[in-house]
């Protein structure tokens, strides 16, 4: 029997260990954790919707009218009335005819690829993309193929070496350790000239990207045509939880007949279905909130580029500085928290080899004093 205990002294001897940290209170710029006030550089709630308060009186009517929770799967009797109405909305502000409801993101990027592919199969993915759609693609049982990091010509490449079996193309819309964004349009099309499955994971666009928060097809200004499938996280900008695929009614009645992480699944609380409506709604109605995060990234890059903090090309929220060795990002990180700044150190395997980071997530609810703290202390730690 494996030596377990063995395994995780050697992971802290490697700088590798993961703790979880104890908030109390709710997500926003200034939080308790572990006992200690500090501002937080780390969370995806990107325009502060997690603790707004419309979006909690919805989870609260929810309750009151559905209970705490779902009961059941979708597909037996747990499929309410709120989970219907969410996903008519997230279909008609995605622009496509149907949008599924999943319980979390991870679990839709499994379902997709295990209900589209299988043996005989390709799967092509990112070099960069998210675990979850390399696990999907993994245990879909297709063969695997990694492109270039968003590399269109190495994309298709591969895609004309594959002349038999279904093609499925994933990839991320915003890379989650990178802050960049795919090239969708270029993919798209040579997704389209070899007749393959395409699906962008839009879990750090949606609800930010674009000019009415629609994502990175928006942005890109790339219809839904061109992209057949797409996914989308509600725990990230809308700051409730669960996530969905949209996509054509033929697509969505597949998956609810085959994708077993819809099936064999508990359906999420009515209540949360409740609240992501809600959230929906501000985004629509106030486009000031991403004009607010833009604003702060601005802000922050801008900063750094004086102070000769060296960031990457990303013009998201997401802001890395990669520090390379393990080690000295680790303690750079408990440095940071030492002056009351949480920015999470994120090591090998999440990223490649000599490449750990500093994630910094920049929200529409940062003050521009909070900015600056976090800004002072890097250059004071770089010097």
């Amino acid at each position: 029997m494996k030596d377990l205990n063995k395994e995780l002294h050697q992971r802290k001897a490697n700088h590798l260990y993961r703790k979880r940290r104890i908030s109390d209170g709710p997500q926003q710029p200034e939080m308790i954790i572990d006992g200690k006030q500090v501002i937080s550089f780390c969370s995806n709630d990107y325009l502060g919707l997690a603790n707004h308060t419309e979006v909690k009186a919805a989870f609260i009517k929810g309750v009151e009218h559905y209970g705490a929770g779902s009961g059941a799967a979708h597909l037996i009797n747990g499929h309410s009335r709120a989970h219907h109405a969410l996903e008519q909305a997230l279909a008609e502000f995605t622009g496509y005819p149907r949008a599924l409801l999943f319980s979390t993101g991870y679990m839709a990027n499994l379902g997709l690829a295990q209900a589209l592919v299988g043996k005989g199969d390709t799967v092509l993915e990112d070099r960069l993309n998210h675990a979850s759609l390399l696990d999907g693609g993994l245990l879909s049982g297709a063969r695997m193929m990694r492109y270039q990091h968003n590399a269109a010509e190495d994309l298709d490449t591969k895609l004309a070496s594959r002349t038999s079996g279904e093609k499925l193309v994933l990839t991320d819309g915003v890379f989650s350790m990178d802050g960049d964004i795919a090239e969708i349009t270029a993919l798209a099309n040579i997704c389209q000239k070899h007749g393959a499955w395409f699906m962008v994971d839009d879990a750090h666009g949606f609800g930010v990207l674009g000019a009415n928060g629609r994502g990175t097809l928006e942005h890109h200004g790339v219809a839904t045509a061109d992209v057949p499938i797409y996914m989308a996280t509600l725990g990230k900008a809308l700051g409730t939880a669960g996530a969905f695929i949209a996509g054509s009614d033929e697509l969505v009645e597949t998956l609810i007949q085959k994708a077993r992480t819809y099936i064999y699944t508990t359906a999420s609380p009515p209540a949360v279905a409740e609240a992501t409506r809600a959230s929906l709604d501000i985004i629509k109605s106030h486009p000031e909130l991403r004009g607010r995060l833009k604003n702060n990234i601005h802000y922050f890059t801008s900063c750094c580029d004086q102070l000769g903090i060296e960031l990457t090309n990303s013009q998201t929220a997401i802001q890395p500085v990669i520090i390379g060795d393990t080690q000295t990002t680790v303690a750079v990180s408990e440095q940071l928290l030492a002056q009351g700044i949480l920015v999470t150190a994120i090591r090998p395997p999440t990223v490649p080899e000599g490449t750990a980071r500093l994630r910094i997530t920049l929200s529409a609810t940062h003050s521009h004093a909070h900015i600056d703290k976090l800004i002072s202390a890097l250059d004071v730690i770089q010097s």
